[in-house]
């Protein structure tokens, strides 16, 4: 399809000037999706690392859990969970990757205090409560590192996006310009020359 523009060299410069801009978007656009992508594989490996961790704690918690159930009763285990304060030990900043932000945790690692008395406890729930404090720790990283992962993921579909409009569609196009006008220029001037030369035959020619 022929684009319907007119073949004049500021046409041909406009158009080789939007193809050198998309051909440097594009390229521009290809490396930040590749840090991106470098980015959110190192976290998916952070996050399949947490993940097994955490699995691993909670099933030597709720193993624990179910034991001090048995022993002590459900109730009484509940009320001893009622008694443990909620967490609140944290704040959620933000870092920039390539213009994605992305969440940081921070928090104040701290060990362990007791919120109830050794009364009508035993070993069992000491242990699931500090198997359970453990994950609590675990799930500040975790969040973070799936939080950034969901939204890398988002930018580089985006990216991946824009990169495949410039180079499947912008720059074919600006190319077709460009090869367009050119061609149409140079078959005037080749006429221009032919026209110039029949001129000058006719003027050099002896007046009969």
């Amino acid at each position: 399809m022929r684009e319907n523009i007119a073949p004049t060299k500021a046409n041909l410069i406009a158009a080789a000037a939007a193809l050198e801009f998309s051909r440097k978007g594009y390229e521009l656009l290809d490396k930040k999706r590749n840090v991106l992508i470098r980015e959110m594989m190192g976290l998916m490996n952070r996050a399949a690392e947490l993940q097994d961790k955490v699995r691993k704690i909670f099933s030597e918690a709720y193993e624990a859990l179910q034991m001090a159930n048995i022993t002590l009763g459900i109730s009484q285990v509940y009320e001893v969970a009622r008694s443990i304060p909620e967490t609140a030990e944290f704040t959620v900043l933000t870092r920039s990757v390539m213009g994605v932000e992305i969440p940081i945790v921070r928090y104040e690692k701290k060990d362990l205090e007791k919120s109830y008395s050794f009364y009508h406890t035993n070993a069992a729930l000491d242990v699931a409560r500090q198997k359970f404090y453990e994950v609590k720790y675990l799930f500040f990283e975790l969040a973070e590192v799936e939080d950034s992962v969901f939204k890398l993921a988002i930018e580089i579909k985006k990216t991946q996006k824009r990169a495949n409009a410039l180079k499947n569609i912008q720059i074919p196009k600006f190319e077709t310009i460009v090869k367009m006008i050119s061609e149409m220029l140079e078959e005037k001037e080749r006429e221009d020359f032919f026209r110039l030369k029949t001129l000058k035959k006719k003027l050099s020619a002896p007046v009969q």
